[in-house]
């Protein structure tokens, strides 16, 4: 079980990464301790196992001697027999973890990523690479999953590698939730509003993260429209099933229901609006009536 576990590829459109907070965190300490204030990245190994409907559970990590010459990109060095190692001490605490591939702290892919990832499946026969942006200017996810596969070129030469989005997400298992909760009550409160504050957030880091792919997927067909770039018939094939999910806004079945939900809402806000006047005018009525009792207090003692 442990060697098919071990020869499972990630695959591009079927197989998601789960990143546990537990190695952001962990990847967050190695650059902060080894690489901040520089232009080198920290680089690590992965641990996890997988699990049922293509789920590649990434739930821990260790770092990894790593150094690499800034003006030449094809001298690296990296200890290996660390790796060997450290990973014979971490299977004596859990079995089940198993290596599953690698990660720096990016921000993006490099030009030697193939030539470290070749080594890393002397590990793993299909290691994953994920690149932890360790200094995230923008918010959502500070993490990109991706796999090597074979690029076959049309003009007969030979093949070569390349790397492969691989769709990722973070997820935590409940004592990591409590963990993470803990940690972030010493950055912001958690309360009521802090809530509804992190929910806008989120939904705003969703709309920001959706602009920034729609961005990309134009430059490409703006590239591809002019020449710049080859056709390539999976990637348009996967465009055209994107602009199929889209709905149709001209049905009228859809216009009269978001014509019958901005209504409830506008109805809720027209409600509260209301109230909330209602509610001044009251306050202004007593306020009136206490300043009136006040002066007639005041005439009275006065006489």
């Amino acid at each position: 079980i442990l060697f098919k576990m071990a020869t499972l590829k990630p695959i591009s459109g079927k197989t998601t990464a789960v990143v546990h907070p537990l190695v952001l965190l962990s990847v967050a300490d190695h650059y902060n301790r080894a690489c901040k204030g520089t232009r080198h990245r920290a680089l690590g190994v992965l641990l996890g196992s997988w699990k049922k409907g293509g789920i590649l559970d990434v739930a821990n990590s260790f770092a990894v001697p790593f150094e690499e010459d800034e003006k030449d990109p094809g001298v690296w060095f990296l200890d290996h027999d660390y790796v060997g190692t450290l990973f014979d001490m971490f299977r004596k605490v859990n079995a089940r973890e198993r290596i599953v591939g690698w990660y720096h702290s990016g921000p993006g892919l490099r030009v030697n990523d193939i030539q470290i990832n070749e080594v890393f499946r002397r590990f793993v026969a299909h290691p994953l690479l994920v690149v932890v942006d360790a200094q995230a200017q923008q918010q959502g996810l500070p993490t990109r999953a991706y796999v090597s596969v074979d690029e076959v070129h049309n003009d007969g030469t030979p093949a070569s590698k390349t790397f492969e989005h691989v769709a990722s997400e973070i997820g935590a298992e409940e004592a990591e939730e409590v963990g993470v909760e803990h940690l972030l009550r010493d950055i912001k409160d958690l309360g009521e509003a802090g809530s509804l504050s992190s929910h806008i957030q989120r939904l705003f880091a969703s709309l920001q993260s959706l602009e920034s792919h729609l961005q990309v997927i134009a430059s490409y067909v703006n590239a591809v429209a002019t020449g710049a770039l080859p056709v390539n018939h999976e990637i348009s094939f996967l465009l055209q099933e994107v602009f199929n999910m889209l709905p149709n806004l001209d049905l009228q079945a859809f216009v009269q229901s978001m014509a019958g939900k901005t209504s409830d809402e506008l109805l809720v806000v027209y409600l509260a609006s209301l109230i909330r006047a209602i509610i001044a005018l009251h306050n202004l009525i007593n306020n009136k009536i206490e300043l009136r009792q006040l002066e007639k207090k005041q005439e009275e003692g006065a006489d």
